[in-house]
């Protein structure tokens, strides 16, 4: 896979991230693996978080609402970085973009 794909595929879910990690070209899309990484992770712990909520009685509504609104801050992220990987840019995500896990 290209550069291009690599970065379009990773944004895809968890098994396209693994996709475009071990199959993709690494060097060309590092930028946009980085960013659906830490993507997926935030999403994954906003997850978690939504399924604690539910057993917490009267603050967690407060949670739930809470965990609902970054979700879908979350998903506008998700949408902007795959807007990015299909045109080719290096655009960093909002508040979360300068988070480098992979080197």
């Amino acid at each position: 896979m290209n550069a291009k794909v690599t970065g379009i595929v990773s944004y895809i879910s968890w098994i396209g991230w693994l996709i475009a990690f071990l199959a993709g070209d690494k060097e060309g899309a590092k930028f946009h693996l980085n960013q659906s990484l830490v993507l997926m992770i935030a999403m994954t712990l906003l997850s978690i978080l939504s399924a604690i909520s539910g057993f917490i009685p009267v603050v967690g509504a407060i949670i739930a609402i809470v965990v609902g609104l970054c979700s879908l801050v979350l998903f506008v992220f998700w949408i902007m970085g795959l807007v990015a990987a299909i045109k080719e840019e290096e655009k960093a995500l909002p508040i979360i973009g300068n988070i480098q896990l992979l080197k």
